[in-house]
């Protein structure tokens, strides 16, 4: 799996500012006079941005190149829909004769599963052998076949995904694609990282309440501290995955 950051808003920064500082002032705002703003000035209009309403961050977007990833994977992904677009690899016109999988926790090991992928690609290129368009056979693919997909997203709709999909609950591939969204963001906007933590850190409470058996959520239970001790938390468990 890879994730690389292809294109982003530049001044994203100066951007948000500015989309606050139009809903805020009666005269037009001064994107120069912005840009001219020391370092310290922008971070504490980004603290007002983060307190406040959302809408000013769909200004800033990002696109992300995400590769030899699983369609069970992607299934996930595209059920995102606001503030995001998507361009996918067709199995309907790539000819996926040499496949490649992926192999997940249980059945990592597993030679009934690595068995049963080598069946499906051989009778993949028989059908295909015999006259089978693509499109059709296709549907011999199993869900966790690799593929490759375009995804585009504002600083608003990275906020709410990575906030479910940083979280323990989230299944493991998924996980770690966040985890990679996370990091490529930040390593261009450093001062994006706050917007872009588990809800727990962020909120200090569960996106899942009825969820049972999570490490951070055990030790958390509703204390004055909880949005620090979540992240403390939520940062060992991730070095160990």
């Amino acid at each position: 799996m890879k994730v690389k950051l292809i294109n982003y808003t530049q001044d994203a920064l100066e951007m948000l500012i500015f989309s606050k500082k139009t809903r805020l002032l009666s005269k037009e705002a001064d994107l120069d006079g912005i840009k001219m703003l020391s370092e310290f000035e922008k971070l504490k209009e980004l603290g007002y941005i983060k307190g406040t309403i959302n809408s000013s961050w769909e200004f800033v977007d990002y696109i992300f190149l995400i590769t030899d990833v699983t369609r069970a994977f992607t299934h996930q992904l595209v059920r995102h829909r606001v503030g995001v677009s998507f361009a996918q690899m067709a199995h309907r016109i790539v000819d996926a004769s040499d496949f490649d999988y992926l192999a997940t926790d249980t059945c990592l090991q597993m030679f009934e599963y690595h068995e049963g992928m080598q069946v499906i690609k051989k009778h993949y290129k028989k059908c295909l052998e015999a006259g089978a368009d693509v499109q059709d056979a296709r549907g011999l693919l199993p869900t966790n076949v690799l593929t490759n997909i375009l995804f585009k997203a504002n600083l608003r709709a990275l906020n709410t995904i990575l906030g479910i999909r940083l979280c323990y609950k989230t299944q493991g591939e998924f996980q770690d694609v966040a985890r990679k969204i996370r990091e490529e963001v930040i390593k261009i906007h450093s001062w994006a990282e706050p917007f872009l933590e588990v809800y727990c850190v962020n909120k200090g409470i569960c996106a899942f309440p009825n969820y049972i058996g999570c490490p951070i959520k055990e030790t958390l239970l509703d204390t004055e501290d909880s949005k620090t001790k979540a992240k403390e938390i939520w940062a060992n468990v991730n070095q160990k995955v």
